[in-house]
């Protein structure tokens, strides 16, 4: 797996609570989304995501090195930034094609 895939891979998983309506991919929701059950998603993907990159590190260079705060708040950001177009595509574009039908 090289750095593109694993940066594919983390914008996938954070767009992935903005383009469907279904929690966690798996689970059906009767009512539209809240933004929490959104947030959460988001947190538990950036996790998984955590996770993924430790195993690229691990796999790689034989181990995995410790971290401070500053690595997670900067990580934490680089998902954040990555789900800007998912977020954009759910609350802006989609609204303005609805309203020109």
């Amino acid at each position: 797996m090289s750095v593109a895939a694993l940066l594919l891979l983390w914008f996938v998983l954070a767009s992935l609570p903005w383009v469907n309506e279904r929690a966690f991919v798996v689970i059906k929701v009767n009512a539209p989304k809240s933004a929490w059950i959104r947030l959460g998603e988001l947190v538990v993907y950036y996790f998984v995501a955590l996770m993924v990159a430790a195993g690229f590190e691990q796999r790689f260079s034989g181990n995995i090195y410790q971290q401070d705060w500053e690595f997670f708040v900067t990580t934490l950001c680089l998902f954040l930034v990555l789900a800007v177009p998912a977020v954009v595509y759910r609350h802006q574009w989609l609204p303005a094609q609805q309203k020109q039908r």
